[in-house]
């Protein structure tokens, strides 16, 4: 006797897909518009020589960098994974 998954019981990829490609691309979008905000924050604040802004402001600006990373390779990460599911 042979066992194998039933690959039709786990139904909805294709809305999983593109729930989170949503939620992620809501989390890009905001993460960028933090990073013109902060850029911004940080030019102004160093031309008045305000440093404590300026600090404030460089660590706000990587802050959104590193999310706005993570968030574009979410949306590869799990096409990916979802690509993988369907093949098995």
């Amino acid at each position: 006797m042979d066992v194998f998954p039933d690959f039709s019981g786990v139904g909805g990829a294709s809305d999983l897909r593109s729930i989170v490609g949503a939620l992620l691309m809501f989390v890009l979008v905001i993460a960028v518009l933090m990073l013109i905000v902060c850029a911004i924050v940080w030019a102004i604040a160093s031309s008045s020589g305000n440093h404590q802004a300026t600090t404030k402001a460089r660590t706000g600006l990587f802050v959104a960098l590193g999310a706005a990373a993570l968030a574009g390779a979410g949306v590869a990460w799990v096409n990916f994974l979802l690509d993988v599911g369907a093949e098995l």
